[in-house]
């Protein structure tokens, strides 16, 4: 994971990009570990930790409607609250990330280790992914973590 962050770090600040992160299951997870990169300030912006609904509501200006209709457990949710972090910070790139770490929480449609993730580039249309991932609590929030710090970096503008 510290590799990863290093990556991120760098990648950033080559290209003169800043970055921003809005988090759910994992609690902040992603904005500590690219704070443990020396340097950070001159590349992160900062991020949100938007465990509960109104949270994102308020925080990241995820819409009452989408939480009602999707769940916050969803595509639409992520990227409400990617493009919330992207507008509210002023960074380059944000990723977000809502899941279900487990162990309970889970349904049949969505199991515990559903996790939605979503990027959000200035000028660009926002990406977004859904995986599923395996093991307890905190694999599938080291996981999560990695795979946003990886998307960081393959959706740099370039």
């Amino acid at each position: 994971m510290e590799e990863l962050a290093l990556r991120v770090g760098e990648a950033l600040k080559s290209a003169g990009l800043t970055a921003a992160t809005a988090e759910s299951c994992t609690g902040g997870w992603v904005a500590q570990a690219i704070t443990a990169v020396p340097g950070s300030s001159a590349w992160f912006v900062g991020g949100y930790v938007s465990y509960s609904n109104a949270a994102k509501q308020s925080m990241l200006g995820v819409k009452a409607q989408t939480l009602a209709r999707s769940g916050a457990v969803s595509e639409a949710v992520v990227v409400e609250m990617a493009e919330g972090a992207l507008r509210n910070t002023g960074a380059d790139i944000s990723v977000s990330i809502s899941g279900i770490a487990g162990p309970d929480g889970g349904s049949d449609e969505k199991p515990a280790g559903t996790v939605w993730f979503a990027w959000a580039v200035k000028g660009r249309p926002t990406v977004s992914c859904l995986s599923f991932f395996h093991g307890d609590r905190e694999s599938v929030r080291r996981q999560a973590v990695e795979q946003a710090l990886e998307g960081l970096t393959a959706y740099l503008p370039g």
